[in-house]
């Protein structure tokens, strides 16, 4: 029998592609299942092979608990446990050997299922890392069966699911069609790990191109980012590596064969091809063509732009539905606020109106100062404060002493300001510290939005404090949870 196992091992071993160390484990399970079919009670059984030698031992186990049995079957007090080993601990088992397992017709027949199901598992799991292995991420398959919309597509011996979400829209997939898709990801569970593909995924459309742009793959050409509505509209940036080589044009092709065959692919998706650059602005500019722009404002603290274009350029700008400054936004990664050159001239009126109010308020000067500062560039009481004196002495409005005297006032209002956040969130603080995942800077800046106790923040979303502080949407969703406590006291 020994010599048998070793043979069975090795034969299956190298026929499946599997570690010999899983089909010994295949084999103990199958002997154990086989002994509790024997056996015909509802016993814990534990089978060790020798791997060396095929020796196998078959042991009865009891788990070591508690006084309170829930299965006497397969459960032993630890009083009991003690008696009959002095080491014995909670959670470990106490064995005593079984009978050699004999085969019967049940018991050969339930230790082959276990056998093969496991040995099916290592297959599928072997083949699943050899793939993975090889870093392929473009699979080329052909649809097995539809699950509930879902597609599950075959390719070579690995099976992956293309959820309906990740489908294009208009397509309409059936069993037997030939699919291309991105692997998105991996997800393991209890059942092994699946693969989960894509085509809607910017990525897609990445790797689509550098199928066919030979050039990229070389290293001449770069997609620096991606931006899609699956199925209608894409816009993706490239980026030379060599100045004899237009981008654009490469990736269009002769006649746009290229560009025609990812658009055939991505059921008729029209796609953009922008030209990247490492000037921001212009970026944004090239990624809204052929919108004509006016001007950009560019907000580094808000990571916005507002775009002026004239008003016959505002339609196309904007796109049906939003669709080209959105593509254009996360292209870019900018926030990307369109406007009429009328409505950008009434939002800096507007600005400019907020920020003279500020300086009448805080500096106690009046509108004819205030409005002095906004011209020359002002806009923060910090630049009053603290721009070299020599810069607001060319103001030929304003003499040293008057400027001066603004420095000063505007120090002054600082460090009142200052004064009273601190209070705030000395105030505010205490109880919002003990909110589990808070920290001070949090509350600084909480407080600094006009958040000072935990029921104004328990009026917030998760959505809201992501917004308001940046912090990851996990991390948000505790705290509001913490905070909406009391509610349900």
């Amino acid at each position: 029998m020994s010599r048998e196992i070793l043979l069975l091992v090795n034969a299956l071993a190298h026929e499946k592609n599997v570690d010999k160390n899983i089909v010994f484990t295949a084999l103990e399970m199958a002997l154990a299942s086989a002994a509790k079919k024997h056996a015909r009670d509802d016993i814990d059984v534990h089978v060790s092979i020798d791997r060396d030698t095929g020796a196998f031992h078959c042991f009865r186990r009891w788990l070591i608990v508690e006084e309170v049995l829930e299965s006497p079957e397969r459960q032993i007090a630890l009083s009991e446990a003690l008696k009959k080993n002095p080491q014995s601990v909670l959670g470990e088992y106490v064995e005593e050997p079984m009978e050699e397992v004999t085969f019967d017709r049940i018991g050969a027949q339930a230790a082959k299922q276990v056998i093969f199901q496991k040995i099916r598992d290592a297959e599928r799991e072997q083949n699943l890392n050899d793939f993975l292995d090889r870093g392929e991420y473009l699979i080329n398959g052909v649809i097995k069966r539809m699950d509930r919309g879902n597609a599950i597509i075959e390719f070579g011996k690995i099976e992956a699911i293309l959820p309906r979400d990740q489908m294009i829209s208009y397509e309409n997939l059936r069993m037997g069609d030939r699919v291309r898709a991105y692997l998105l990801r991996v997800d393991r569970s209890v059942r092994g790990p699946q693969l989960v593909l894509s085509r809607t995924s910017p990525a897609f459309l990445i790797k689509l191109f550098e199928l066919e742009v030979p050039e990229i793959e070389e290293g001449i050409l770069e997609i620096k980012a991606a931006a899609r509505d699956p199925g209608s509209r894409a816009k993706i940036a490239v980026k030379s590596n060599d100045s004899r080589v237009d981008p654009v044009g490469t990736c269009v092709g002769m006649r746009g064969s290229r560009v025609q065959a990812v658009t055939s692919e991505l059921a008729g998706e029209r796609i953009d091809i922008i030209q990247w650059s490492d000037e921001q602005a212009t970026f944004v500019v090239n990624a809204l063509a052929p919108a004509v722009i006016s001007s950009i404002v560019v907000d580094e603290d808000k990571h916005s732009m507002d775009i002026v274009v004239d008003e016959e350029n505002l339609a196309q700008a904007i796109g049906r539905g939003g669709q080209n400054v959105r593509l254009a936004s996360e292209l870019t990664g900018w926030q990307l606020n369109i406007m009429s050159v009328e409505e950008s001239q009434e939002k800096t009126v507007e600005e400019a109106t907020s920020i003279c109010e500020l300086f009448m308020e805080k500096l106690d000067v009046d509108e004819d100062v205030g409005r002095i500062l906004v011209e020359e560039g002002f806009s923060t009481l910090e630049e009053v404060a603290y721009i070299p004196i020599e810069e607001m002495l060319e103001i030929e409005e304003f003499d040293r002493e008057t400027i001066e005297e603004l420095r000063n006032r505007a120090r002054n209002a600082l460090l009142t300001d200052a004064i009273v956040t601190e209070e705030k969130i000395s105030h505010a603080s205490e109880a919002l510290l003990a909110l589990e995942g808070m920290d001070m800077d949090l509350v600084r800046e909480l407080t600094a939005k006009g958040i000072n106790t935990q029921e104004e923040l328990a009026d917030l979303a998760a959505d809201d404090l992501v917004e308001l502080t940046g912090i990851d949407f996990d991390r948000a969703s505790k705290i509001i949870i913490k905070a909406r406590e009391p509610w349900f006291a």
